[in-house]
């Protein structure tokens, strides 16, 4: 395996990029905005599965997944996936380790920070109505961002950069200092009002990088950091030192050692990151191979076919089969059925991923052996811990989701990269490349937009107040999102902490 990572200039004096795992981070990012902004009482499949309709209320004993519940996972890989492509790149401009982990620690108190703005910033978090007021702030924390974070042109001179930047951070604690909220505990400023999404990903950005940094040159390393990882996950939910070692925090509004357990998903993600940065390096003239169009096309289609599948199969039952799964545990869903689905869709990809000629195919060929080993820990895992689960997270669910997110980047990797149909991958590609903006658009700069201009009424009196209806709206919110998104993008104007 480690054969997968030996490296090679790039030729050219462009430097490529990998638009499948572009796509996947957009299509995570967009269907997180969508996850958001749905209405209530939606059929189960389209809610969290241990949130089902009508209540909505978390039920830890109930397995399964969703389409929603591989929303985070799929961005925590590609998160884990980019971190050889962006320290690699430093490592290699001249910068030490100990600098790469210092710049890893700024950027973790960065995204930190911006988790604690943007909760803070959000107009529903003002109001459960907001007002003209609540959107103007919104607003005016979307635009401080881009002061603070947005990448500035290198034509500009230092003191404009260090004047925007100023005025950014200047702008952002004055806004801190004067906002009220509903809560009765904390009206003013708190520390601990955070988007916990955004701080989750922070933590995991911060340990992953740090552990692909210690051991960027050796995979099997790398696994045994995980069996480590797996070591304290069975030890924490018992008393002793170990469960109170991992409630510890010298800060616990910035680091929750809780957090370390998405490493399951980064890790992997970090390997498969190695694989494609050595392939991106690959010299010109190693192209495709010797695979066919027809096969190619059934290829992306047998990959493609791996999420559908497993969430068919592994959907949970409906709140009126409640009983039947206390009974039945999580064989009243079909994980044998969907055993041996995916042993039939990796036989085929087996075959049709055979023989491989050039750099493409073969680290194609390589990452499938890892999304095979992935999905099959995955299955391997999920009786443990009575079924797989989002909520709260169980072993196979870190494993079948990172196997899932690598046939997704295989799958759209021969979709753009092979049979040349990037231009499809084009919407989630451009929001991928800037998610930041992509995941903050809707709440401080749609909506904004919408309410301020009187819009968002309207709206709702058009779709009703049906189920559908209001799925139809939250789809178009998305939709303006992602063409917002990718205008920023096509504009060069991007948001990197």
């Amino acid at each position: 395996m480690n054969d997968a990572i030996s490296r090679q200039p790039v030729s050219g004096s462009v430097p490529r990029r990998a638009i499948a795992l572009d796509a996947l981070r957009g299509f995570a990012i967009l269907t997180m905005v969508l996850s958001g902004l749905q209405p209530s009482l939606l059929p189960a499949w389209m809610c969290h599965a241990q949130e089902p309709p009508p209540s909505g209320i978390d039920n830890p004993y109930l397995p399964g997944i969703t389409w929603v519940d591989l929303v985070f996972p799929f961005f925590l890989f590609a998160l884990g996936a980019a971190i050889p492509l962006a320290l690699r790149r430093r490592i290699e401009r001249g910068m030490t380790r100990w600098q790469a982990a210092s710049a890893v620690l700024k950027r973790g108190f960065l995204l930190a920070f911006f988790a604690i703005f943007q909760q803070h910033c959000n107009p529903y978090s003002l109001s459960g109505s907001p007002t003209a007021i609540n959107w103007a702030v919104g607003l005016a924390a979307f635009a401080l961002m881009f002061a603070i974070w947005a990448r500035l042109p290198d034509r500009w001179s230092a003191a404009a950069h260090w004047a925007v930047r100023a005025a950014g951070w200047a702008g952002a604690f004055a806004l801190l200092a004067v906002l009220h909220y509903p809560d009765k505990d904390h009206p003013g400023f708190w520390l601990g009002r955070s988007n916990i999404i955004l701080l989750v990903l922070a933590n995991a950005a911060v340990a992953g990088s740090l552990i692909w940094l210690f051991t960027q040159n050796n995979v099997l390393l790398r696994l045994a950091v995980l069996l480590l990882g797996f070591g304290i996950h069975l030890s924490r939910y018992q008393p002793g030192w170990v469960y109170d070692l991992t409630e510890w925090s010298p800060a616990g509004w910035l680091v929750q050692w809780r957090f370390c357990k998405y490493l399951f998903i980064v890790i992997p993600g970090t390997i498969a990151g190695d694989m494609i940065e050595a392939w991106l390096r690959r010299p010109e003239g190693d192209g495709n191979g010797a695979w066919r169009r027809p096969r190619l096309w059934a290829a992306a289609l047998v990959l493609l076919a791996f999420v559908p599948v497993n969430l068919i199969g592994l959907q949970p039952p409906s709140t009126a089969g409640l009983r039947l799964v206390f009974e039945a545990g999580p064989h009243a869903r079909m994980v044998a059925g969907t055993v041996i689905a995916n042993l039939v869709l990796c036989a085929i990809g087996a075959l049709l991923l055979r023989n491989p000629a050039g750099a493409t195919e073969r680290f194609l060929s390589r990452l499938f052996l890892w999304g095979c080993y992935w999905l099959a820990l995955g299955f391997l895992l999920e009786p443990y811990q009575g079924g797989i689960k989002k909520t709260w997270a169980t072993m196979s669910y870190y494993f079948v989701t990172s196997g899932l997110a690598i046939f997704t980047i295989m799958g759209f990797t021969i979709l753009a990269d092979m049979l040349g149909r990037a231009r499809w991958l084009r919407l989630l590609a451009g929001n991928g490349q800037n998610p930041m903006i992509a995941y903050v658009g809707a709440g401080n700069f749609v909506l904004p937009i919408l309410g301020l201009t009187g819009l968002i009424p309207v709206l709702d009196q058009l779709t009703g107040s049906g189920p559908w209806l209001g799925e139809l709206r939250a789809v178009v919110y998305t939709l303006l999102v992602a063409l917002m998104v990718c205008v920023f993008t096509r504009m060069k104007i991007f948001w990197r902490t």
